[in-house]
């Protein structure tokens, strides 16, 4: 039998999640607010406490998708803890994590059990009570963000040791997390419900961890099989997702035969999916495409986990805990900055790291609340103001903790954003890396275009060259920095040796900024470093390949675009004119000889038809006779 209303509300919250992810895009550009915290915000406007788009009473049937979340966040944990890559650093991992899980526990269970009198549902509680639930509170402190860490780096092109060590802790801590979680969980249950604590409940409890660990490696090997068949893509997702649910559905299953038998027990499926996880991660060959799955289907997750999420939280009680959450943010804060000393100490890292150790480690999201979300639902008497304040200061964290994580990798150098370009003059400009029979033909091509040219060569330089030429000793970052040969609009790195090109490109793109970095590749593993910094590439075979392929398919036109017609032509021209902003193809008035045969705007291209509007900085590719194009430059460029 279909439950009607649970399908009517379900309909009805998917169109406020939609309206949430929409409603957070606009927060986040508008206010460079995080995508979290939009989603969050628009959850509570929506629920019971303000418009009342979901009743309260509605949220416990859809307690399944906060389960089948919490699946995907446990999997997307497991994704990063790649043990290979963690080796390198592992000294450093083991007493960053230490400090950072112990230390932070410790200072911030201590400090919250002895301030009761700030929280107020805190007041009044007997003393066990109070400490099972300061623990509860420094357990989610000790939470950390993997995704929010891997977008600050990838924004910044981060790596080195820092970063590495950084996101080692990140992960290896979150793994922790969930164990230190399920034992004081337990705990807080047992105290707080007045149960025995005898000897029976912890072998139970050491069963209960030791058997989640197990069946971990079990759904790890559901995860495989589905992951080896031959399903779609779309369908490995979709079942990926359900295998997750069904760790939860397992666990219900076991809690209720359990009780059955008069026994308090029950599994911990936050363990069991990051066990699968890692399993899929590390111990077998389907490890990239399980992380392509998890990323792919992750946003849609965190959507409807965190609209949800906002959506059982009370506007009026999150105003009102403001206050204590600051309070509380900077208690959690202490404890990073003396777990980062810690970490740093015995770790033996360089003193200038002492300032910065904790700053990575400030943001949280998804774990930190999927852990919330279940002490709010286990304890309804407290358990919605526990959520409420844990909320309210990881909005804090969300705010606070990008900012002063990008100004640490920054300072320790390990930085590779690409370098803003700024021309030197209205002349273009190109300089070549190597000197052979290509890069001089190629040269000569060049400055007979206008172009002003130089080439780089660490060979002899020849005498009474009409092209300029720079020698060095060796292609390397200090030799190359140390030329004068100003903002280049293009790069070719013809250098026989992918290695030394990645490195010469890589200079370029983060000391200069050159628009267009071009490589002949030498092998083709080589190949994505290159792409993943703008590097345009050219293969020697799969180039001759191509270029036969389309000389046989469209010889015409192929004539034009290599320079080989004698009064034909092809040129970029990068719109300055400001009135020519918002002039519609179809309205140019071009020369009858000249065609545009593509546009590129912010780095993409753009798909033009008639009633496409300009804009200043489009670059548009023309192709006609040379005294045309002449004419066009001239009134594109103004």
């Amino acid at each position: 039998m279909i439950d009607t209303d649970l399908l009517k509300y379900l309909t009805g919250f998917f169109v406020v999640a939609i309206a949430a992810y929409e409603i957070a895009k606009f927060l986040q550009k508008k206010l460079n607010f995080p995508l979290i915290t939009g989603l969050i915000l628009t959850g509570i406007l929506a629920g019971s406490s303000f418009l009342g788009f979901i009743p309260e009473y509605v949220l416990p049937k859809l307690n399944f998708l906060n389960e089948i979340a919490l699946a995907i966040i446990a999997f997307s944990a497991g994704v990063e803890l790649h043990l290979e890559e963690l080796r390198s650093r592992m000294k450093s991992i083991q007493w960053m994590t230490f400090g950072q899980v112990v230390i932070t526990f410790a200072i911030s269970s201590t400090i919250i059990y002895h301030i009761e009198s700030f929280i107020p549902f805190l007041q009044g509680m007997p003393s066990y009570d109070r400490l099972i639930i300061s623990m509860l509170f420094a357990t989610i402190f000790v939470a950390r963000s993997p995704s929010s860490a891997i977008a600050i780096i990838d924004e910044l092109r981060a790596r080195g040791p820092f970063v590495k060590t950084v996101m080692g802790v990140t992960v290896v801590t979150d793994v922790l997390v969930i164990i230190l979680f399920a034992i004081i969980f337990s705990l807080a249950k047992n105290i707080i419900h007045e149960e025995a604590l005898d000897i029976m409940f912890f072998v139970l409890l050491i069963l209960q961890i030791l058997l989640s660990v197990g069946l971990g490696f079990f759904f790890g090997k559901i995860l495989k099989w589905t992951l080896q068949t031959n399903l779609n893509f779309n369908i490995k997702s979709l079942t990926i997702i359900l295998i997750g649910y069904s760790i939860y559905s397992f666990n219900h299953l076991v809690k209720m035969e359990m009780s059955k038998m008069g026994i308090h027990f029950e599994l911990e499926p936050l363990l069991m999916a990051i066990t699968a996880s890692f399993y899929i991660t590390n111990y077998t060959s389907f490890n990239h495409e399980f992380e392509k799955i998890i990323n792919f289907i992750s946003p849609y997750i965190y959507i409807i986990f965190f609209t949800l999420t906002g959506e059982s939280l009370s506007l009026k009680v999150l105003i009102s805990v403001l206050g204590i959450a600051v309070l509380l943010f900077l208690v959690r804060l202490l404890g990073l900055i003396l777990g980062g000393f810690f970490g740093i100490y015995f770790a033996g890292e360089p003193k200038k790291y002492y300032g910065i150790a904790w700053m990575p480690y400030i943001t949280q999201a998804g774990v930190a609340i999927g852990l919330t979300t279940i002490i709010s639902q286990e304890f309804p008497e407290w358990g919605h103001q526990f959520e409420t304040l844990i909320i309210a200061i990881i909005v804090i964290n969300q705010i606070i903790g990008p900012p002063f994580f990008k100004w640490a990798i920054k300072f320790v150098g390990e930085e590779h954003q690409k370098h803003i370009f700024e021309k030197d003059n209205n002349q273009k400009s190109a300089v070549i890396f190597s000197l052979d029979s290509v890069s001089l033909a190629l040269a000569k091509l060049l400055k007979d275009k206008g172009w002003k040219v130089k080439i780089v060569t660490t060979q002899k330089v020849p005498e009474n060259s009409e092209i300029e030429i720079l020698h060095v000793d060796k292609y390397n970052k200090d030799n190359i920095s140390r030329l004068k040969f100003g903002k280049p609009d293009s790069v070719i790195l013809l250098y026989p040796d992918d290695e030394k090109n990645f490195e010469i490109a890589e200079w370029i793109y983060e000391s200069i900024g050159s628009p267009n970095i071009v490589t002949r590749l030498h092998s083709g593993s080589n190949a994505q470093k290159f792409k993943e910094i703008g590097v345009k590439i050219i293969e020697p075979t799969a180039a001759m390949i191509n270029l036969l392929d389309h000389m046989v398919r469209a010889p015409e036109a192929t004539h034009i675009l290599l320079g080989m017609a004698d009064d034909q032509d092809t040129i970029d021209v990068e719109v300055h004119n400001p009135d020519m902003m918002g002039l519609r193809i179809r309205d140019l008035h071009l020369p009858q000889d000249v065609i545009i045969l593509s546009l590129k705007r912010r780095g993409n291209i753009v798909i033009t038809h008639g009633y496409t509007q300009l804009r200043v900085g489009d670059i548009l590719t023309f192709v006609g006779s040379k005294e045309s194009l002449d004419k066009v430059k001239i009134r594109f460029e103004y």
